[in-house]
């Protein structure tokens, strides 16, 4: 059932996930007010919900034609849901002025408020903020209801676990709680009572799953999400106050955001497709030219926008661990092909040299150990070592030798990429490469392939002294989630295994 329960969670994009989740809160919304169990008139909150997507939809056609960019449908629509969800439904038809310019700064914000084309604020906590100073109105994020709760966490869990950030939403929680209560130790007041009403009378809950963990203003690693998701609570707080002056959460993301730029790489290339190759049978090579040297830590992803006709439910947005290395001049780009691929991939196969591709969001800790020193092995399936490809290449590139061995699993022997890499580093560098595949029938003659899985026996084997290694593990997340259990098994220490991130593939 687990297994059932990831596989489909796998084939849904995370921001595909985050506007069913949505959607999802705002029925659940709308069947209590229909109920009486929240004190809102349905039709209200039925007419305020279709007012803010219209006007953000024309707002964000309007902006994206005057700087010529694609359109992104998904990401408009999961502002003005956020939008719905935070600001009060209309009263009277002069709240529309509201949802009018919350909508209309929302929008703007991601292409005026930009640098190199990415946004530095979140695009609601802006709008919601700006029209608090300018127009003395504020969200009352009405989302915030105890009996909300229980669809706002089940939910919000499964978009933690699909963006992997638990880090930054425990850090988040922690903070929080810990500032609630020493405030509450210091004032005499019952502690008990200062936790439930920051849990169950505030927007706690829907703010971390749903905001502070926005992909284009979160920090790119993994420590920095930790400062951030703590900075970012000790503001959210009530307790803390200037004066009369207390922090709202959206000024508290917006703080947040400006940590996050600091420490974030900066980057959103526009790209144009300069060379097409044919890796195997399923798999393709593309390659970009950026029009400056990019600078990133091989083995770091970025998130990749293809505007395209009729997008499938997976929408026109994925993530991509990058295969060249820094020391290269073009990106590179491996991608696997199935025949029921995405309107996302199958526009990516048709791309070509007229039509622009946008890639933003240079981020992941799937990077080299600083120390040299460390014993590494790197596990890739598939496609997943396209980041050892970056890593290896790099290495070559800069004549680095590191106590490094490649463990490489494919169906079959057709399946290998990048042989010519990995070859070159067992001559120059001494990282021995070991193939394997499932299917022995196709392996050219005089190629070192092993026929068979990898079993602990022969990890044990392989790595003398295995427990002093970092293990890398690269592919599907089933592949992924096999191999952890496998190293467990042998009693490898949690801290020595690290995952590529992959948000759906």
């Amino acid at each position: 059932m687990i297994k059932w329960f990831d596989d489909q969670l796998n084939r849904i994009t995370m921001y595909r996930l985050v506007l069913y989740y949505l959607i999802g809160l705002l029925v659940i919304a709308l069947l209590f007010s229909f109920a009486g169990v929240l004190a809102y008139d349905p039709y209200a909150l039925l007419f305020s919900t279709a007012f803010i997507l219209a006007a953000s939809a024309i707002t964000n056609w309007a902006f994206s034609r005057v700087y010529g960019v694609p359109v992104n449908v998904e990401s408009t629509t999961i502002s003005a849901l956020i939008l719905a969800l935070i600001i009060t439904p209309i009263h009277s038809y002069n709240d529309l002025w509201f949802l009018l310019w919350a909508s209309v700064l929302a929008m703007a914000s991601k292409y005026i408020l930009a640098v190199r084309g990415k946004h530095l604020f979140n695009p609601v906590a802006i709008a919601v903020a700006l029209t608090y100073f300018a127009a003395n109105q504020s969200a009352s994020w009405w989302i915030g209801d105890a009996r909300l709760l229980p669809f706002v966490l089940v939910g919000g869990l499964l978009i933690a676990r699909k963006l992997r950030r638990f880090d930054l939403v425990l850090s988040f929680f922690v903070t929080a709680f810990a500032v609630v209560l020493l405030a509450s130790l210091v004032s005499g007041t019952d502690p008990f009572a200062a936790i439930q009403k920051l849990v169950l009378y505030s927007p706690l809950a829907f703010f971390a799953f749903t905001m502070l963990t926005e992909p284009l203003t979160t920090p790119p690693t993994r420590k920095l999400r930790l400062y951030y998701g703590a900075l970012t609570a000790f503001l959210f707080t009530p307790v803390l106050h200037l004066g009369t002056f207390y922090t709202t959460p959206e000024l508290a993301l917006l703080i947040g955001n400006v940590f996050s730029y600091i420490v974030s790489p900066k980057a959103k290339l526009i790209l144009r497709l300069k060379a097409r190759k044919q890796l195997s049978p399923d798999t393709y090579e593309f390659v970009f030219t950026p029009p400056r040297q990019f600078a990133f830590a091989p083995g770091q992803y970025m998130e990749w926008t293809l505007g395209h006709a009729d997008p499938d439910s997976r929408g026109n947005r994925r993530f991509f661990t990058l295969a060249s290395a820094p020391t290269e001049r073009d990106l590179k780009l491996g991608v696997k092909f199935n025949p029921h691929s995405s309107s996302f991939k199958q526009a990516m196969l048709a791309l070509d040299n007229q039509q622009d591709i946008v890639a933003t969001q240079l981020a992941g800790d799937f990077v080299l150990p600083d120390d040299p020193r460390q014993k590494i092995a790197l596990i890739a399936g598939g496609i997943g070592v396209t980041p050892f490809r970056s890593m290896i290449k790099y290495l070559l590139d800069t004549h680095q030798r590191r106590p490094i061995i490649l463990f490489y699993v494919n169906h079959n022997a057709e399946d290998i990429l990048y042989k010519d890499v990995f070859d070159r580093a067992e001559r120059e560098l001494g990282i021995k490469t070991l193939y394997t595949v499932t299917d022995g029938s196709s392996i050219p003659t005089g190629w070192p392939v092993k026929v068979g899985r990898i079993t602990a026996e022969g990890l044990r084997r392989t790595l003398p002294g295995y427990h002093s290694f970092h293990f890398y593990i690269s592919g599907s997340p089933e592949m992924v989630d096999s191999f952890k259990a496998l190293l467990r098994q042998i009693g490898v220490k949690p801290s020595h295994i690290k995952t590529d991130f992959f948000s759906g593939l």
